[in-house]
């Protein structure tokens, strides 16, 4: 891994795709291109779906950035209900989780702290292939 990060320069649609179904995740940076220190990437969660499911992160800090539509967000014990524009701060120890309750689709841009992130994602579409994010009704 170099001590150093890589400059990148991406158009809009460009980025490493991983499709979950319901989710999609774009990878702008992360691994060597951060020098392992943080990564960014693009949430799309279809409308009326749930994301991940409540979590956290003990050794890394997450920021979320709604970039289209109105995301809800947990944060801690509450859910906050925000539209474009609006950010999310997540320190480490965090729990935490968003899911789409509006009928349009959804986009977070994510920054994920204190290492890669991508390297998890193979795991991450396994599990979702095998578990498909659920509809809410």
């Amino acid at each position: 891994m170099p001590s150093e990060g890589q400059s990148v320069v991406l158009g809009p649609d460009e980025g490493r795709r991983y499709d979950m179904g319901a989710i999609q995740a774009v990878f702008k940076a992360d691994g060597a291109e951060t020098a392992g220190r943080f990564s960014v990437s693009e949430w799309w969660l279809e409308a009326r779906h749930e994301g991940p499911g409540a979590h956290k992160h003990d050794d890394n800090d997450e920021i979320f950035y709604v970039i289209e539509g109105t995301a809800s967000v947990l944060v801690g014990d509450i859910w906050h209900q925000k539209p474009k524009g609006s950010l999310f701060v997540i320190p480490r120890g965090t729990m935490h989780d968003f899911k789409n309750e509006s009928e349009a689709r959804i986009g977070l841009l994510n920054v994920y702290v204190g290492g890669p992130f991508e390297e998890a994602m193979p795991m991450i579409v396994d599990w979702y292939r095998d578990n498909p994010a659920k509809r809410l009704d």
